[in-house]
């Protein structure tokens, strides 16, 4: 590669970082090539991208990215490395769970996620219990709706007191009345 070219490869390596919150790093190393196209096929099916990089390109590519710190991810660039790009934080944890149920490899040797790095194979249980924002957001939207449902029962049932007082009294207007209705 000449020198240009790894200038080229390292200014695509910065963008691709730059533009992703989600980067696995995995070993890939022994795979077949049969293996390999079967893992990037798998990659493609669930939205995650796969690149083979050279660490030495990667290590510079991790010093010129504004506003991101990659810490001990420099520390495991050794032997082959296959970068894992996504927008589900958990998406490339669960691929590699799954498809080692058939396969050693590959194995994590890190991750980035929104701002906080995971070091070694064995944070792949907590990386897949990680929640998508997608999942958060549902939650969040369940919780609102139950506190909107408990508000609206709150308020039914203040209504038909004030309907019963109403009744009772017709045109008589009785301040002690509403006051305990706030307070009930």
């Amino acid at each position: 590669m000449t020198k240009e070219e790894k200038a080229k490869y390292i200014d695509e390596l910065v963008a691709d970082l730059s533009g992703a919150n989600v980067v696995y790093l995995t070993d890939t190393a022994g795979l077949t090539v049969e293996t390999v196209n079967n893992l990037r096929r798998k990659c493609f099916n669930n939205n995650i991208r796969l690149k083979v990089v050279k660490n030495t390109l990667l290590a510079k590519a991790f010093e010129r990215v504004e506003g991101k710190e990659y810490g001990a991810l420099k520390d495991v660039l050794a032997g082959q490395t296959a970068v894992m790009f996504s927008e589900v934080g958990n998406a490339p944890a669960k691929l590699i769970q799954d498809f080692r149920k058939g396969n050693e490899k590959p194995l994590l040797k890190g991750a980035y996620i929104e701002e906080a790095v995971f070091v070694g194979d064995n944070q792949l249980s907590t990386l897949i219990s990680i929640k998508s924002k997608e999942d958060l957001l549902v939650i969040s939207l369940d919780y609102y709706n139950l506190q909107l449902k408990m508000l609206s029962l709150l308020l039914k049932g203040k209504v038909v007191k004030l309907l019963e007082y109403l009744k009772r009294s017709k045109k008589e207007h009785n301040i002690k009345f509403f006051v305990e209705l706030i307070l009930n």
